[in-house]
């Protein structure tokens, strides 16, 4: 079993993400030791590209300021920032990038420096099932996670997707899943399919605010991320953000 799997089993957990290089590479390592040491059971760190095609304008900003900090953020910048988080948090990491950059990079190359750096799963959300193929032998080869995603709207391919799911299983937000307190039925009757069909976890992604909104998604969920929240205090708060994400995370931790 797989660390990325095995940090979501048999409890409810919060997953941070932040953008690396916002506002600056040099503050990418703070940030992740300080979401790790509030309790996250898992950070993603995405790698900054140019057309982040299935972000909000949130993250896509962010992904504008690190390109733009001075000295920019390449992906071996992120490589070499993660390695050095790895070696203080004891939590899994997951990046999240899109597949031209690993394409560029090289697929066997990629996956192999994910190993060195410590990174046990990547999340590609423009590679489709039927491309995964492309890269699944590297990525076992080296231990590492390629992470399914699903939304509501799947249908039948639903059932294609989490039998073949490692890590943990991503249901994205949609029109049918937003920031609500109540959860949707297409949304419990998603995860309840899932459920039938693997034992890998359930981690949702939504906007919510609040420590009740996350409480109530932690019914069904065996993990609960909100990617833009960690990204605006950066946003606000810049160079100086680490103890609020520090409190933030904590919050929601606590409230699972």
């Amino acid at each position: 079993m797989s660390r990325v799997k095995e940090a979501l089993l048999g409890k409810k957990s919060f997953i941070g993400f932040l953008t690396a290089g916002d506002p600056c590479i040099d503050k990418t390592e703070e940030f992740i030791v300080e979401i790790a040491r509030a309790g996250a059971a898992i950070v993603e760190v995405g790698i900054p590209f140019s057309d982040p095609i299935a972000e909000g304008p949130v993250v896509q900003e962010a992904n504008v300021r690190a390109l733009s900090a001075p000295g920019g953020c390449t992906t071996d910048m992120v490589f070499d920032v993660v390695e050095k988080a790895s070696k203080k948090i004891d939590v899994p990491l997951v990046l999240l990038t899109y597949l031209n950059p690993v394409y560029k990079y090289g697929y066997e190359r990629f996956f192999a420096r994910c190993k060195e750096a410590g990174v046990e799963g990547v999340i590609i959300p423009d590679l489709s099932y039927e491309e995964k193929g492309e890269l699944i032998d590297f990525a076992n080869k080296y231990d590492v996670d390629i992470i399914s995603l699903l939304s509501t709207n799947s249908g039948e391919r639903i059932k294609m997707i989490a039998a073949d799911a490692t890590g943990y299983i991503y249901i994205l937000p949609t029109a049918n899943n937003p920031s609500a307190n109540k959860l949707s039925g297409e949304l419990v009757e998603t995860v309840a399919r899932i459920r039938k069909i693997t034992d890998t976890p359930v981690v949702i992604e939504f906007g919510a605010n609040t420590p009740e909104q996350i409480a109530g998604y932690s019914e069904i969920a065996d993990g609960i991320i909100i990617e833009t929240r960690i990204v605006k205090l950066i946003e606000k708060y810049g160079a100086d953000a680490g103890s609020h994400i520090y409190d933030y995370v904590k919050k929601m931790v606590d409230s699972i």
